[in-house]
């Protein structure tokens, strides 16, 4: 149970910077669908941070969990040359990157649709450098049991972003429609999209700089032969990756192309790529977990063996439970959102729920993983992701043209419903471990019971709708505390009952 404890604090304090963060960034979404001028403006913002993920996973190509991997093996006794080596990798290839990017930045600002705007491609391949770069630094911070500096410098880099954001977005077209001669010699209300990407530049520079002493304030040493087994132990992952991310970004990616029969496609993505980010609510719940998890169960693993299934077990039922209630929380309360959207963009909100399901499925699939990772087998977790992509690229090709983006959110929910049923059943072969699974059904029913009659039961007014929400997900918590979550297992409520 003490392990338990230990994952939910980490989850809480890594969950601090990273919800709280994404949540801030979620409120950002608002402000650009309703600042751009247009719905194809944020199509824009979609595609290019699309790029932006996919180009960030492959320039880290795994070496986070390779790092993991071999600063806990017993036959390294010197984590800190596994660090180095891994940092010293990431240095190369970052910055071989950027400059092929610069010597070929017409080519490939045509080749990405921007022709008009190599701008956006070169700031975005810093940000991407930069990033791919700092992640492993993040990953020493984690390997170190280190949170709270880890949510420091992450919430740090958030409200600096969000700063520069308001300055750009808000404040300068203010400053510029009262009296453009102060800001004129840098501000252009045309290159809002533009602005987007010099805010995350900066951010991402500063943190660089605040990550000094993650970087220079160790004992450079390259390990040749540390470096061949990371980069061997971490190859499946970086095709997992490449595969996971297209996953998630294919349809953004190839939107407009897929989508070239049906008018205003661009305008499409906008719409569906700002509503796609209500769905972020579970991605920021699976990132938090993702961060302590990765560790805990490498470290688990390391120290022994008897009772370390059963730990995985309670964690895979707690993250479903909480899953689950971050799902109908999300869905009961969907009405407010329409609040701070513009009506262009009401059309895409049906697609939520889909979007919703599929990032539990994809959490779920995360948690299963651990069995390939524990067993050095991780060319299953390549062999899933790229199963899944298939799923989503024969769906996305087939439907796209016809129901346009309606068709990339069922691709992602059977992209990552069969990526997890497969995982289960190979995993439960290779690596047995007896989950809950009664338990597990019955939130899942109890879940699907109480969304069914929210959608069912048509309340007009709003208060009373939500009100009536409100009603059913409090079944959901009372049954959670009552079954596997009572209050006296919190430390401060424990306090209380004892006095």
């Amino acid at each position: 149970m003490s392990g338990m404890k230990s994952l939910a604090k980490d989850t809480a304090i890594y969950g601090l910077s990273s919800i709280l963060g994404r949540f801030l960034n979620w409120c950002f979404v608002f402000l650009y669908i309703n600042v751009l001028k247009t719905t194809a403006e944020y199509g824009i913002v979609t595609n290019l941070y699309a790029y932006m993920a996919l180009l960030l996973i492959i320039l880290t190509y795994g070496l986070e969990t390779g790092f993991f991997r071999f600063a806990n093996d017993k036959g390294y006794k010197a984590p800190l040359k596994v660090y180095t080596t891994g940092l010293i990798s990431l240095a190369s290839t970052s910055s071989l990157f950027f400059i092929l990017v610069l010597i070929f930045l017409e080519p490939i600002s045509v080749w990405l649709g921007y022709p008009d705007h190599s701008d956006y491609v070169w700031m975005m391949s810093l940000i991407i450098a930069i990033d791919a770069f700092t992640a492993l630094p993040f990953a020493y911070l984690r390997y170190q049991k280190r949170p709270v500096r880890f949510a420091a410098v992450k919430l740090f880099s958030i409200f600096l972003n969000i700063a520069l954001n308001l300055f750009f977005i808000l404040l300068c077209p203010w400053i510029y429609k009262v009296n453009p001669g102060w800001i004129s010699w840098f501000f252009d209300p045309d290159f809002m999209v533009g602005y987007i990407l010099v805010s995350n530049l900066i951010s991402s520079g500063v943190i660089l700089l605040i990550l000094i002493p993650e970087i220079f304030r160790v004992r450079y040493q390259f390990d040749i032969v540390i470096w061949k087994r990371m980069l061997r132990y971490s190859f499946p992952l970086l095709i997992l990756g490449i595969a996971g991310i297209m996953n998630q970004t294919f349809d953004k990616i190839f939107y407009p192309v897929l989508a070239e029969s049906r008018p205003d496609a661009m305008s499409e993505l906008g719409v569906y790529g700002a509503v796609y980010k209500i769905a972020i609510v579970m991605v920021m719940f699976t990132q938090a977990f993702r961060f302590a998890y990765e560790p805990f169960i490498f470290a688990k693993n390391k120290e022994t063996v008897d009772g370390d299934k059963k730990a995985y077990s309670d964690a895979m039922k707690y993250f479903i439970i909480f899953g689950l209630f971050i799902f109908l929380g999300v869905m009961f309360y969907i009405d407010l959102v329409r609040f701070f959207m513009r009506a262009d963009y009401y059309a895409g909100i049906k697609v939520v729920p889909v979007i919703m399901l599929a990032e539990l499925f994809f959490g779920i699939f995360f948690n299963l993983s651990l069995w390939y990772k524990l067993t050095d087998q991780t060319q299953w977790g390549a062999w899933f992701s790229l199963f899944g992509f298939v799923i989503t690229v024969v769906i996305n090709i087939l439907f796209v043209p016809r129901y346009g983006y309606m068709a990339c959110a069922w691709a992602a929910f059977f992209c990552y419903f069969l990526m997890m049923l497969a995982s289960y059943l190979i995993g439960q072969k290779k690596y047995p471990i007896k989950y809950d699974l009664g338990t597990i059904a019955r939130y899942t029913i109890l879940s699907a019971i109480l969304y069914v009659i929210a959608v069912v039961v048509n309340i007009d007014n709003l208060f009373l709708r939500l009100l009536f929400r409100t009603a059913l997900l409090s079944v959901f918590i009372v049954y959670m505390i009552k079954r596997d979550l009572p209050l006296k297992e919190l430390p401060l409520v424990n306090k209380i009952i004892k006095k």
